[in-house]
């Protein structure tokens, strides 16, 4: 989009068409984002309240003079490297649309792994009490509730901001077998409460690392994504934790990084953890780890 082009044709619409709009704002992002025209077309979208489906069947539709603003001043948030999920306030997961605030991380596409495994983990046909620890926007507590309704899940966070978000994800997708408690790690779980399950996608990036200070990182809650001098911290607290926490046979599952499988394995075998098993994402990295208690 360029200053100036959303010119009123009449009365109240802008004389830029939606195919226009959608090329000016891909020039502008080219520069910014390796995936310029998606960003652009998911923005003109949220403006429009519309699917894609619109837009292929209405690119001559000119933009009211309101829309046009609108749609300008995302998209140089976006050139500027504000993350699109937080613009539109939404991010798409397991083909669910989860509320998605500054606060919390965005959910990706690499935690669905998570989940995968925590529901082969409690099958639906018998009850199961589960943790996440660290739930942010509350993704998979909501998710696990959502496919298992049979479960007890509880999620934790240390953030009070991230807790009225996932709330508010619980009401939006109809889950009432779920509940939140604020605090650090076990900390905010009940003294006896035991699991079946304990699932966690902590902060696992080293706290050095340079990609902190690029691409969508850089807008996201830091707390939420470093842990420590090799970005272990947190899963080695979490693992030490889920000790006394789990049910005898409970299983602990972890996403962590790329190149930290190994050294994770290492952490659970020292403490005593059996069955320590690892899945790959689909690029064939190892992301997801599982432990038993016995």
């Amino acid at each position: 989009m360029q200053p100036g082009s959303a010119r009123p044709a009449h009365g109240n619409e802008s004389a830029e068409a939606l195919a226009q709009a959608l090329r000016f704002a891909t020039a502008r992002l080219a520069a910014s984002s390796d995936t310029a025209h998606l960003d652009a077309e998911v923005l003109l979208l949220h403006v429009l309240d519309r699917n894609r489906a619109f837009l292929r069947t209405w690119p001559e539709r000119p933009l009211t003079a309101a829309e046009a603003e609108r749609f300008q001043a995302l998209v140089e948030r976006r050139a500027k490297g504000v993350p699109v999920a937080y613009l539109t306030g939404e991010r798409e997961f397991w083909s669910r649309a989860f509320a998605v605030r500054p606060g919390v991380l965005i959910p990706r596409p690499e935690t669905e792994l998570l989940v995968e495994r925590a529901l082969e983990v409690a099958p639906a046909s018998r009850p199961a009490d589960i943790l996440d620890l660290g739930t942010g926007a509350g993704v998979i507590a909501v998710m696990l509730a959502a496919e298992r309704p049979l479960a007890r899940v509880m999620a934790t966070d240390l953030s009070a901001e991230a807790l009225v978000i996932a709330r508010e994800n619980a009401i939006r997708h109809g889950v009432t077998n779920l509940r939140f408690a604020l605090g650090h790690w076990f900390a905010a779980v009940p003294e006896g409460d035991r699991f079946d399950l304990i699932v966690s996608n902590p902060p696992y990036i080293a706290e050095n690392d340079p990609h902190l200070l690029q691409g969508d990182l850089r807008f996201e809650p830091q707390l939420a994504l470093s842990s420590g001098p090799a970005g272990l911290d947190a899963l080695t607290t979490i693992a030490e934790g889920a000790r006394q926490r789990l049910k005898p046979g409970g299983q602990l599952l972890l996403e962590h990084g790329y190149d930290q499988a190994g050294a994770l394995r290492a952490i659970l075998a020292e403490l005593g953890y059996s069955g320590i098993t690892h899945y790959p994402d689909l690029q064939g990295h190892r992301r997801a780890i599982a432990a038993l208690r016995l």
